[in-house]
């Protein structure tokens, strides 16, 4: 936490002992969106260790900066941390931010929170993760996670070619607009439905690689007559490979995930899984920045549903499936290469 001999240090050391992590703080505790003011962005995150996450939050603060705005960064202990988003969404409306930025754990458990704040004046934007319902929020920009799922589900099904599906599906966090569109897309495009026989197991894990692997191998003790996987996030692919390898598995399965995160595509060049669906954090966190800047001067809000695309990112090709190559992945990706 850095420090700073403002009012804002009381309030710092406060969320801090709440549960968040805090980037930057500012004085004040003014709206000021349309006023013609300088703008006061505020993003809170799921957690401040997930590499997306991190990326999401670099991004903004560069963001920012270049473009004369004031910062703040805070984020839950660990994904699902509702509580502590409220908490950090409270904090932001004391000190006077014009725009808050969320990527909120529970797409519902935050309205009363965002509903405060836009009350007060504040500019609500969702990064990442929709709320239900959308319009709880001024704008999204986000991934159109149904049709990132799609295009998993669909890479699965052609590398399968006529051989019927055997699934294991490793899932987010529930009730998490981004799980629930990651999974149905995916089915889509499979051409499976919830509780098909097809799906020979699933498992919870919470975006998180050691509980995908304890998952994953608590399914396998069950069966290990599986011949695909569908895995939320890169770090679930990671654990879920972890488990199949230890099983000696890893050759009779077809495993995809969503994230596009440089070590993701190493992880699909390396052979861990045959392909990802790579998504674009900077820009998400790139365009809700300049909107909230926009706000600040003029008082013009975004609005709706903004997607920021998503492309597959395999050495395997299949028919039928847009995707680019490791090469383009490792050029395009987000995180540390």
């Amino acid at each position: 936490m850095r420090k700073i001999l403002t009012a804002g240090l009381a309030a710092a050391v406060l969320l801090s002992a709440g549960g968040c992590t805090v980037e930057r703080h500012w004085g004040g505790n003014t709206n000021s969106g349309g006023a013609g003011g300088k703008a006061k962005v505020g993003l809170v995150t799921k957690t401040d260790t997930n590499p997306y996450f991190v990326e999401l939050r670099a991004a903004a603060s560069a963001a920012a900066q270049a473009n004369g705005a004031d910062f703040s960064a805070l984020a839950g202990q660990f994904d699902g941390d509702n509580d502590g988003q409220v908490r950090a969404i409270e904090n932001l409306i004391q000190q006077g931010a014009t725009t808050i930025l969320i990527t909120p754990s529970s797409s519902t458990g935050v309205l009363d929170a965002i509903d405060r704040a836009r009350k007060a004046g504040v500019l609500v934007i969702a990064l990442d993760t929709a709320t239900e319902p959308a319009e709880a929020v001024d704008a999204t920009f986000a991934t159109d996670n149904f049709a990132a799922g799609q295009q998993q589900g669909a890479y699965v099904k052609a590398a399968l070619g006529s051989t019927p599906p055997k699934l294991f599906m490793v899932d987010g966090t529930a009730g998490s607009t981004v799980d629930t569109q990651r999974h149905t897309g995916f089915l889509s495009g499979i051409g499976l439905a919830d509780g098909a026989p097809e799906i020979k197991g699933s498992t919870p894990a919470n975006g998180d690689q050691s509980t995908a692997q304890q998952g994953v191998e608590n399914l396998l003790q069950r069966t290990t007559d599986i011949n695909a996987v569908y895995t939320m996030n890169e770090p679930m692919g990671r654990g879920t490979y972890a488990a199949l390898k230890a099983r000696g598995l890893t050759g009779q399965i077809v495993m995809g995930s969503i994230d596009g995160g440089c070590e993701g595509v190493q992880n699909v060049r390396d052979g861990q899984y045959a392909a990802t669906v790579m998504q674009f954090p900077k820009k998400m966190a790139e365009q809700g920045v300049l909107a909230a800047v926009e706000y600040a001067k003029t008082g013009t809000k975004p609005s709706g549903f903004n997607n920021t695309g998503s492309v597959v990112i395999t050495n395997k090709p299949m028919p039928g499936v847009e995707s680019q190559n490791t090469d383009w992945g490792l050029q395009n990706c987000w995180g540390e290469k």
